[in-house]
């Protein structure tokens, strides 16, 4: 079969936003698997050979060529573990099977002079090389590709933060006139929520687990063969060397709370970045943030003017699909019918697909924030337009002097009522209180009722 253009690819993942998922190839591939899989094999067959009881023996020309197994697995590699499994290759039938096909591989490709066919896969059973294979490609790339991009959203939204924490901006509590903040304190809140959610998604990548311990999770075929062998100890550290953490009571797989935790995780991440999307495609919308145009860029096909928040709409979108992805994924994969059933088989390929979807939203996010530009002259403007919004401080300093009618009073000039400075300064003006404090509601102002919004930026940023 020739290779399709990226055009006819049946999923966008592989097709229009190919070049964004490019970083994912080397742990969400079928080749990727097979490779992993062959790593596993290898792994335990050197030691297998390190074990006393066992009569192996391998030495390190032998041990560095069969690392060279998948150390430098290519496309010519998987092509041969396809034809195993689908159509068989040279004196072996169609093995219809995925990890037998790996195993036999692997024998094909023994070096020289290394009698050790029947050590291949010895007492394994393929849920103990598919959980190993999975989770050495699932750990790498949330920690290598997926958390990066979230670092470096959360870097440039403390950069961000800082470099406006004094633009003073109309903020709005049910959609209405709300109590001033300023653009940076705003955005210092979503550094601080995406930082947070960071460190559990670097929890989960921690935790994740592996397992190594036969076809119902007893070690039932290691201890026949070799009842003196301590298996679980072998077990835990021969995951330990994968860079696993060990899981010691299974049944014949792995039971997943491990990878459940990891996509709760990126789903809570996800859930901040919704979040911003949302608010940044709002601002747009008022016209507090204009955007950077792009040379030859179309907004829209009948509307020459427009300069659309399409970088923020489409993170909205693909971090939406990756979170139904993730819930499900989830929910399946820490279920199985007694010791094993094989509908997981299929639901887990689906993982990197999840993960192409968190990156994508996440690169668009990123896109979408180097574009936009507060428009200061707006936000002022909307505050000096919105006097009411200093009702609040009106009143409790007339609550501190000791007004237990200031809330009614204010309340009653200003709900649903247009009102200007000049109305308040009518109301001061008629109010018994000291020059002094007369003098302190005189100098409130829209623009100054910001409270302490810029210090907390850097509280909120220092993580």
């Amino acid at each position: 079969m020739t290779d399709r253009s990226s055009l006819d690819a049946v999923s966008p993942l592989d097709g229009r936003y190919a070049r964004y998922t490019e970083p994912l190839v080397p742990y969400a591939s079928e080749r990727a698997l097979m490779r992993a899989r062959t790593q596993v094999e290898v792994e335990y067959l050197i030691a297998l050979a390190d074990l006393d009881a066992t009569p192996l023996q391998i030495d390190d020309a032998q041990r560095d060529h069969l690392r060279g197994l998948y150390e430098s697995f290519d496309v010519e590699d998987a092509e041969i573990v396809k034809q195993l499994e689908t159509q068989g290759w040279k004196d072996y039938s169609a093995t219809n099977h995925d990890v037998k096909a790996i195993e036999y591989f692997v024998r094909e490709h023994l070096p020289d002079g290394l009698d050790a066919s029947q050590w291949i896969h010895f007492g394994l059973t393929s849920e103990d090389v598919n959980n190993l294979a999975y989770r050495l490609l699932v750990k790498p790339a949330a920690a290598e590709v997926v958390v990066p991009e979230l670092r470096d959203l959360r870097d440039t939204l403390t950069e961000m933060a800082q470099a406006h924490r004094d633009l003073p901006m109309l903020a709005r509590t049910h959609g209405q006139p709300a109590t001033p903040t300023t653009f940076g304190k705003e955005l210092a809140v979503y550094a601080a929520r995406l930082g947070r959610a960071l460190g559990r998604v670097q929890d989960a990548i921690d935790g994740i687990e592996g397992k190594l311990a036969g076809a119902s999770g007893t070690y039932a075929a290691h201890h026949a063969a070799y009842p003196d062998v301590d298996w679980q100890a072998f077990a835990a550290e021969f995951v330990d060397r994968l860079g696993l953490e060990h899981a010691s009571v299974t049944t014949q797989v792995n039971p997943c709370d491990d990878l459940a935790e990891l996509f709760d995780a990126l789903r809570g991440a996800n859930n901040v970045l919704l979040d911003l999307d949302l608010d940044m495609w709002l601002y747009v919308s008022d016209r507090y943030l204009g955007q950077e145009t792009v040379e030859g860029e179309t907004g829209s096909s009948t509307m020459p003017h427009k300069v659309n928040p399409i970088d923020f709409e489409n993170s909205e979108g693909n971090l939406s699909k990756a979170n139904s992805d993730l819930v499900f994924l989830g929910d399946y994969v820490t279920t199985s019918r007694l010791q094993r059933d094989l509908s997981d088989s299929t639901v887990k390929r689906n993982i990197g697909a999840a993960l192409s979807h968190c990156l994508i939203g996440y690169q668009k996010c990123q896109k979408g924030l180097g574009k936009v530009v507060p428009n200061e002259h707006v936000m002022r403007d909307e505050l000096e337009d919105t006097p009411e919004i200093i009702g609040e401080a009106v009143q409790t300093i007339l609550r501190r002097e000791g007004h237990d009618d200031a809330y009614e009073r204010v309340k009653a000039l200003t709900r649903g009522q247009r009102v200007t400075i000049e109305d308040f300064r009518d109301l001061f003006d008629d109010l018994d209180v000291r020059e002094d404090v007369r003098e302190e509601l005189h100098a409130l102002t829209p623009a100054g009722y910001v409270g302490v919004a810029s210090d907390l930026v850097d509280e909120s940023t220092e993580e």
